[in-house]
């Protein structure tokens, strides 16, 4: 049975032991070459840039340029420009402060497709958790990740509700960061999915890409049902990573201040890694202190391995708000 509304807002207490064409290119403004340009991010296939537009002496507002790298062979230029092409059709139709805004698609002088969207921040949540755990400051604040949890959780409403989008790859290096978590918002919609109105992918073409490390249970199963309920478990493992500094499921071995160690590859448990995919990674509680309670409930019901018992992006946002949460 789904989790209703009353019961997700009072859980009990957590005990602490495809694109159908190619969007068509606008010719209306101009993109530097990229050593003109700051990177500060990149993914698959695909490089991420500052550009800051000053015409005629006036300031505007920087926008964030994805361009497919110069380095991938043929085949593969061709798979990461149709996603430009997906990911721009489908930006084109988003408007919603949870999510990175479309500004244009258009190709560089060297011939490079270029997606320009909003500059959502110069760091993702990934980047802050990387700096974070190098700096041994542990856990983000409790309060810190339920308002990353809040404006999610809306952004996630908005594509499954308004635009019935499972967004697909759902994880802290596709949530994008301003100032002190000034601004929140959701950015690479370029793995995508469409959901009917029952919150189900029914496109027979279609299939969930996702991360591994991030993909709930039904996406790993060849005969699993992929609902909005698929972001919600990856939406959950993202507030595990802001509470153990660490990627699900992928455990190292702790560092040795033996410099000369390196990790060794045979240290890795393949096996044991790819079993414990798709299930709720392990959280040490004892290690937070009570003002995580709130954030564990969370995590846990989201990483539910039953897609039905997780709660709807929706739930989410209503039991926040009522929550007060900022």
């Amino acid at each position: 049975m789904e989790t209703s509304e009353s019961s997700f807002k009072t859980p009990c207490k957590v005990e602490r032991k495809k694109s159908s064409g190619p969007c068509t290119p606008s010719p209306s403004f101009a993109i530097p070459a990229s050593p003109f340009m700051k990177k500060f991010g990149y993914g698959t296939g695909v490089s991420v840039y500052l550009m800051k537009r000053s015409p005629k002496g006036l300031s505007h507002s920087p926008w964030a340029v994805k361009k497919v790298n110069k380095q991938c062979d043929k085949s593969s230029k061709n798979l990461y420009e149709q996603r430009l092409n997906d990911e721009a059709k489908i930006l084109k139709n988003l408007q919603h402060p949870n999510i990175i805004g479309y500004r244009g698609l258009t190709k560089a002088n060297d011939g490079s497709l270029c997606l320009a969207m909003e500059y959502g921040g110069e760091k993702s949540l990934n980047d802050l958790i990387e700096e974070r755990n190098e700096k041994c400051l542990g856990p983000f604040p409790a309060d810190t990740i339920l308002k990353v949890a809040l404006n999610m959780a809306r952004g996630l409403k908005y594509l499954h509700n308004d635009k019935k989008i499972l967004h697909g790859d759902i994880k802290s290096s596709n949530v994008v960061i301003r100032g002190d978590f000034e601004s929140i918002k959701i950015c690479d919609v370029g793995v995508s999915l469409p959901l009917d109105e029952n919150m189900i992918m029914t496109d027979q073409k279609a299939y969930y890409i996702g991360t591994e490390s991030w993909k709930p249970k039904e996406a790993l199963e060849e005969d699993g049902v992929i609902t909005d309920k698929s972001d919600i478990y990856a939406f959950g493992l993202t507030l595990w990573e802001m509470m153990t500094l660490s990627i699900p499921h992928l455990n190292l071995p702790p560092e040795d201040d033996d410099e000369e160690d390196s990790f060794d590859e045979d240290d890795f448990d393949e096996d044991a890694y790819y079993e414990a995919l798709g299930t709720r990674p392990p959280l040490n509680a004892d290690e937070l202190n009570d003002s995580y309670q709130r954030v564990i409930e969370l995590f846990y019901v989201c990483s539910s391995e039953d897609p039905k018992e997780r709660p709807s992006a929706a739930q989410i946002v209503e039991a926040l708000e009522a929550e007060n949460i900022q």
